[in-house]
């Protein structure tokens, strides 16, 4: 099981690297810059949850596989745009949501290593979702998908709800895992299909 978990996390890193590398080609970034904004975007939720837990020293810190992975999918995206067709924004969306419920199982599952209250669990797996994408966008002068009216954040407090749900209910862990990435992975993708978003707040002008 602990095997399991670490290969997730990896892959994890390895689709939000993709993303990041997507968005550094969109601003036409030089590969210095790729590999910033891919090992930030890939990096930066864990590295963010991992401070406020106290979980020292973060998980890149003591094993250097996560920037070695970070990078080489970095690299391999910039191949694989460079000898096929380049990639447009729906499919850097796409990359985003599938990291997007990676990032947000595992965080809520590695709270939940630390005995932490359900609440804290889930706005843990949220951040640990977010908080790279957060990142490279403000790195990339974009305006992050978070802030943005299309449901995002929301997804991530989903499925840790329906992650943490499951398994107080003694579910096999890897079912639980397995719904509540899907519960992530297909509200963001019918977000981004069908442009579902939240009510909006509007103050009106009483002048």
């Amino acid at each position: 099981m602990e095997q399991l978990f670490y290969l997730s996390d990896l892959f994890g890193v390895a689709v939000f690297a993709v993303t990041g590398a997507l968005m550094a080609g969109r601003k036409s970034m030089d590969l210095f810059g790729v590999l910033v904004i891919a090992i930030v975007t890939a990096l930066g939720g864990g590295t963010l949850r991992d401070v406020i837990l106290d979980n020292h020293p973060v998980s890149w810190i003591r094993d250097d596989t996560y920037i070695l992975v970070a990078s080489l999918a970095a690299v391999g995206t910039v191949i694989w745009v460079r000898l096929t067709q380049p990639i447009h924004e729906k499919g850097l969306l796409i990359a985003d949501a599938f990291g997007l419920a990676l990032f947000t199982v595992y965080g809520t599952e590695v709270a939940l290593r630390h005995s932490v209250p359900m609440s804290t669990a889930v706005i843990m797996g949220a951040i640990t979702g977010v908080a790279g994408g957060v990142m490279r966008d403000v790195i990339c002068n974009e305006i992050p998908l978070i802030f943005k009216k299309e449901v995002y954040a929301t997804a991530c407090i989903a499925g840790s709800l329906v992650f943490i749900g499951l398994i107080q209910l003694a579910t096999p862990h890897w079912v639980a895992t397995g719904i509540a990435m899907l519960v992530v992975l297909l509200t963001r993708l019918a977000a981004i299909h069908w442009h579902l978003s939240l009510p909006r707040f509007h103050l009106l002008d009483r002048d």
